[in-house]
């Protein structure tokens, strides 16, 4: 199974496509939907599913065109189970970037559980802080994690936004993602990918974890 990191629209927001053969699953497909939809094609890639971090604008905005194209439901988390079609919510409306908008997700998941789709298994865990409805999805098999805006390389999630916690965002790194295996790799909503024993090491706002 591969990764790829395809940095989509004005804020170069990190859309990841993880694949298995011709069948494949998209995390937060911010932006530029026609060429994400030509690069998948390319390929003959099937996304089976478009998996969100949270709901943030950059990270939503080409979602109705992949679901459109190739009928793949959407997941989201129950605590932004309205954002995708509130440009309040949302941030688009903030940030003077037009009404971004989507449709509202298939699946709504609540639980930390395993997600089964297709050949793909996932340990989800719901990291709020950055926005109240943050997942990372853990790929065990892949050794790597799908950390949205939760944790970066030298940084962590911003906390400004509406439903931002700064403590809860140092929490949910701390209980939930320093605890997975030190080789694995966290593949951030911006930025380079990097791992979780560089970031215990060296992360500026991680001292003392």
């Amino acid at each position: 199974m591969d990764w790829t990191q395809l940095p989509l629209g004005p804020l170069a927001t990190n859309c990841y496509v993880l694949s298995h053969k011709k069948e494949c699953v998209i995390f937060d497909p911010g932006s530029e939907g026609e060429s994400l939809t030509e690069w998948l094609n390319e390929r003959s890639l099937k996304p089976l599913a478009v998996l969100l971090t949270h709901a943030h604008f950059d990270h939503i905005g080409a979602i109705e065109h992949i679901r459109q194209t190739f009928n793949s439901p959407v997941y989201i988390h129950k605590a932004e189970e309205q954002w995708l079609e509130n440009p309040e919510l949302n941030g688009s409306s903030r940030f003077g970037m037009g009404a971004i908008t989507a449709s509202p997700a298939d699946f709504i998941l609540e639980k930390e559980e395993e997600l089964i789709i297709g050949p793909f298994q996932f340990k989800l865990f719901h990291t709020p802080g950055h926005s109240p409805g943050s997942i990372s999805y853990y790929f065990e098999e892949g050794g790597s994690l799908f950390a949205g805006d939760t944790l970066f390389m030298g940084s962590i999630g911003r906390t400004d936004l509406p439903g931002g916690n700064h403590q809860d965002l140092l929490d949910s790194i701390h209980n939930k993602l320093l605890s997975l295996p030190e080789e694995t790799i966290v593949l951030p909503g911006h930025g380079p990918a990097t791992s979780i024993v560089s970031e215990m090491d060296s992360n500026p706002f991680l001292n003392g974890f």
